[in-house]
């Protein structure tokens, strides 16, 4: 029953990047980008696909593989 996880959180932190910054650049309101983040909500692939291009990282590097 483990809900799907992502490390948006961890990457933007690694890079020193506000989610503010995120929501901007992916045209979405702080509110959905902070609900990815705090894994309340996840991104369909398509904005995870974005999200990675945006960061400049691989996609895989943005889910978690822990489960």
């Amino acid at each position: 029953m483990d809900k799907p996880m992502n490390r948006i959180k961890e990457v933007l932190e690694e890079r020193g990047i506000k989610q503010t910054w995120l929501a901007e650049k992916l045209g979405r309101s702080f509110c959905i980008v902070n609900a990815y983040v705090c894994n309340r909500r996840q991104p369909s692939l398509e904005v995870l696909f974005e999200i990675a291009s945006i960061l400049q990282v691989n996609p895989k590097d943005l889910i978690d593989s822990k489960n």
